[in-house]
């Protein structure tokens, strides 16, 4: 009888570890924590590390690589508004740049509206060394050495930085939550 209910809490218990790790469209702070702990309860600690830190997601990488290759577009294209969406501006979005503090959503969509809104013309825009890591399918780190080269009526911008973009991935579509910016040697 005793291990009758045993067996039925492990098989409930599993269950529900299985149902909790279903990847949601819409995602939010509680939904996020539940399912780690549903991921880190799954997986077993071994040398290669967890199951959050080494599933890769190909598929969720491959739509993280587009949305960055519609984001250059609209920078190409000089559509400020469409650049402008690949954002999720809110209270938790933030942004580091130039060695200077933290600042959030209202100052890094005034700065890419002055700064990419100015663009005269686009001679470079390369991303090279792109490192695309997903966590639990819905969020995303995509890390790379930016060397870009932007007209600004006849001056010459040379951009050489390493960047680091968050994405979440929220009502089907992956917007950027958080951006860094570090100049490159």
């Amino acid at each position: 009888m005793r291990s009758t209910r045993v067996y039925a809490v492990i098989l409930t218990s599993f269950l529900f570890l299985v149902g909790c790790s279903e990847n949601d469209e819409n995602v939010n702070d509680s939904n996020l924590i539940s399912k780690n702990a549903s991921a880190s309860m799954a997986s077993s600690t071994s040398d290669k590390g967890s199951a959050v830190t080494s599933q890769t997601f190909p598929q969720a990488q491959q739509e993280v690589l587009e949305t960055w290759e519609a984001i250059k577009e609209s920078v190409i294209e000089g559509d400020i508004d469409k650049l402008i969406s690949f954002h999720a501006y809110g209270p938790k979005f933030t942004e580091f740049k130039n060695g200077e503090l933290r600042n959030g959503a209202e100052e890094n969509e005034a700065y890419e509206r002055a700064v990419f809104g100015s663009v005269t013309e686009v001679i470079k825009l390369d991303a090279q060394d792109i490192k695309i890591g997903v966590y639990n399918g819905n969020v995303a780190i995509m890390t790379f050495h930016a060397d870009f080269q932007l007209m600004f009526g006849d001056n010459l911008a040379q951009v050489r930085e390493q960047t680091s973009l968050l994405f979440v991935k929220t009502k089907g579509e992956w917007k950027i939550v958080h951006e860094h910016h570090s100049p490159l040697n």
